[in-house]
């Protein structure tokens, strides 16, 4: 949405672009990230289903 609003910006800078994010449990998280947090070793449990997490420990252990 940042890089959205920059272009709009851009494109027609006499308009404001607003966005709002949305509450944790409605936020999008990228498993490239969550491999990420897997590979050092963080807590991935509060983003991924028991048997996800199980196997990322497995793959990166």
């Amino acid at each position: 949405e940042f890089q959205l609003a920059g272009m709009n910006r851009r494109l027609a800078p006499e308009l404001e672009t607003v966005f709002l994010t949305p509450a944790e449990q409605y936020e999008f998280i990228s498993s490239s990230m969550i491999r990420e947090i897997a590979q050092l070793n963080g807590n991935v449990a509060c983003f991924v289903p028991a048997r996800v997490q199980q196997s990322l420990f497995n793959k990166f252990s």
